[in-house]
């Protein structure tokens, strides 16, 4: 395996939304406009087929047709990370081998979910996804979707290993992130999961984020980044406050997805309605949005012309 190239990895990357057709489909030219929008934002990177992916909802076959298509139209510019992780190690191992074949940079997985599982289980199923690929491989920690917790001992057995180049952490805790930090060492990634303390997750020691909700205001996001990379906390500060405004907003409606999905549209990106069971906004819900995606816009406008004292 060749020597990784860790730079790439560091900065902002889109947890990229899944794109269906009228009758809910999985469309092909859909996914390849949401990525072109997020190549030509300036973000880092996409991360494919995870939460915000809704990757558990799609089938195998479902979840290659969005890496194919992503890999097609930004592969070449964009750093991908392929979310792979399935509830059974078959069917991971299969997604993390096409992964390969298409081209991504990286393969990342939670633990298998439903089933509550010992941590012998869940390196196991890690480690099939780690030894049927020559790609670097990030773990997913997000305890209150999968019911497992990351202890520091495996993961300090994980980390070991020299596939094993970090962890996208999406549990509340600064202290757990800079821990996992501390236990992997200078040179593994951790990649901030909560997208409403992306300053806090990169002072404490993440090397950059994975968010979801990154998807509807990228712009924002690398704001912060930029104001962090240049020692104006202070300015980076100002714009995650308006960030969790929007973030609060967002939580407000049935579903997060549905909303996000919603304010794209009204950019005249169409990637369909969320997959049941996440529900899409209400018909009496169309007036708020209009008015959410107007500040959003509002926001980019002042962070793209105004800097803070």
């Amino acid at each position: 395996m060749n020597r990784i190239n860790r730079e790439k990895f560091k900065g902002i990357f889109v947890a990229m939304y899944s794109c269906y057709d009228q009758n809910g489909e999985v469309s092909y030219e859909r996914v390849k406009k949401l990525a072109r929008y997020y190549a030509d934002s300036g973000v880092k990177g996409l991360y494919v087929g995870g939460s915000s992916g809704e990757g558990m909802l799609q089938t195998n076959e479902e979840r290659k047709l969005v890496l194919g298509a992503v890999m097609e139209e930004v592969g070449k510019e964009l750093t991908i990370i392929a979310h792979v992780g399935s509830p059974s190690t078959k069917h991971s191992v299969e997604l993390a081998k096409h992964a390969e074949l298409a081209g991504a940079d990286a393969i990342s997985a939670v633990p298998a979910i439903y089933y509550r599982l010992s941590p012998a289980s869940v390196k196991q199923h890690w480690q099939s996804m780690i030894d049927s690929t020559d790609l670097p491989f990030i773990i997913y920690h997000i305890p209150q979707t999968t019911g497992f917790h990351l202890s520091p001992e495996l993961l300090k057995e994980m980390a070991a290993q020299e596939k094993v180049i970090g962890v996208k952490i999406s549990s509340e805790s600064t202290y757990e992130l800079q821990q996992f930090k501390a236990i992997g060492g200078e040179d593994f990634l951790v990649f901030n999961g909560p997208d409403e303390q992306y300053i806090a997750g990169r002072m404490i020691g993440a090397d950059g984020g994975i968010g979801g909700t990154y998807g509807v205001m990228p712009e924002l996001f690398l704001k912060i980044e930029q104001c962090f990379q240049e020692g104006n906390i202070e300015e980076a500060r100002h714009w995650q406050y308006k960030v969790n405004d929007i973030i609060s907003e967002l939580l407000s409606y049935p579903s997060l997805y549905g909303a996000c999905k919603a304010i794209l549209k009204l950019r005249q990106i169409d990637c369909g309605e969320p997959r049941l069971p996440l529900l899409p906004i209400r018909k009496s819900d169309e007036a708020s949005i209009e008015r959410l995606n107007q500040k959003i816009l509002d926001y980019i406008s002042e962070a793209k012309s105004v800097r803070v004292r």
